[in-house]
């Protein structure tokens, strides 16, 4: 009991320990009980990270906030009317195209996994190639069943909903950015240098991560889009654009979608040498994804250690699905900035001192 409380008076006797403290509980239990109520608001703020860098560089050449605002906001509608127009109905006809074509792509799965136990029968047997072909089977009618579901009415609800708060979110938090920080230091105590610190620094790391990040995925899509598209492949978009996405979960991501790009290339020509093309294309764009482009990108933004990043993808993710999931890395770097400015026992000593 001694050393505990001994503890508490080394760490929390410092004001500005205290104030920290109570920050980051009061945050994270803002995130924990409203997050899914404030999902609109966190994407907009998401998405102001986001063109805040290209607002500062108009206003850096001598365009007033307000008109740099406006022809940013204005830009962005643009992007998301070709996104919704222009994109989504073709990767709506390619994933379609994509689903009716499983049942053929599973046939010939099936005959070649039934030549295994001919090869390895002391490895695999019949019954357990059928038994993996019926699980596939059965997990792929779920999936048709939920996305038909009535739940996918409200997905689509949820949609409007956005189309319709996100740009309103977003063009008031661009414009009155400063209006709005300066009412969150009203509430902010005088004493607390300790919360600037850690603030200030991970407010550069989250801007850095979600420009640098939707960079990547715009690059690491349009490579292998085009790519995939002088290769010959057969749903180049959709396969395209989850590609792309999947540079928002680490490690995990590219591992799941290797398996629908190398089953469609494997449908389409077999084990030939377009097949092996392709494969080689795709190590290729991933191995520049990780060894040149996140390293151009994220130069300014703290390195964790690979065991870091997983805890921080399994914690958030399940704390807050999609959205803490992008937010893994900058939330992981609030953690170790915390740590970083936390005072020494050393320093708290010379404070009660």
């Amino acid at each position: 009991m001694q050393l505990i409380t001994e503890w508490f008076r080394r760490n929390f006797s410092n004001p500005q320990v205290v104030i920290l403290g109570l920050f980051l509980f009061g945050l994270f239990a803002v995130l924990m009980l409203l997050g899914g109520m404030l999902a609109p608001v966190l994407a907009a703020i998401v998405i102001a990270y986001l063109l805040e860098g290209l607002v500062r560089v108009l206003v850096a050449r001598g365009l007033p906030r307000l008109v740099a605002v406006w022809l940013v906001f204005l830009g962005f509608l643009f992007f998301v009317a070709v996104v919704l127009f222009g994109l989504l109905p073709l990767i709506s006809t390619q994933a379609t195209q994509l689903v009716q074509e499983i049942p053929a792509i599973l046939g010939k799965g099936q005959a070649t996994l039934h030549k295994l136990p001919a090869l390895y029968p002391e490895v695999i047997s019949v019954e357990q190639i059928d038994e993996i072909i019926v699980g596939i089977r059965s997990e792929l009618t779920d999936w048709g069943q939920a996305a038909l579901s009535p739940s996918s009415v409200v997905g689509a609800t949820t949609v409007l909903v956005y189309l319709i708060l996100l740009p309103l979110l977003l063009f008031f938090f661009l414009k009155d950015k400063e209006l709005i920080i300066h009412w969150f230091r009203e509430f902010i105590p005088e004493e607390s240098q300790l919360v600037a610190q850690v603030w200030g620094d991970v407010d550069r790391q989250i801007g850095n991560y979600v420009r640098g990040k939707f960079w990547e995925i715009i690059i690491v899509w349009g490579v292998s889009y085009l790519t995939f598209l002088v290769l010959g492949l057969q749903y180049p978009m959709v396969l395209s654009v989850c590609l792309g996405l999947s540079v928002l979960v680490p490690f995990v991501g590219v591992a799941v979608v290797t398996v629908p790009v190398v089953l469609v290339a494997l449908f389409q020509w077999g084990w030939g040498w377009e097949f092996g093309y392709v494969i080689i294309a795709y190590i290729i764009i991933m191995g520049l994804d990780a060894n040149v482009l996140v390293p151009l990108l994220f130069s300014e933004v703290n390195n964790l250690h690979p065991v870091a990043i997983i805890v921080a993808v399994l914690v958030f993710g399940g704390f807050w699905g999609v959205l803490g999931v992008f937010f893994a890395i900058p939330l992981a770097n609030l953690v170790q900035a915390v740590v970083n400015a936390w005072p020494s026992n050393k320093l708290a000593d010379q404070t009660i001192g």
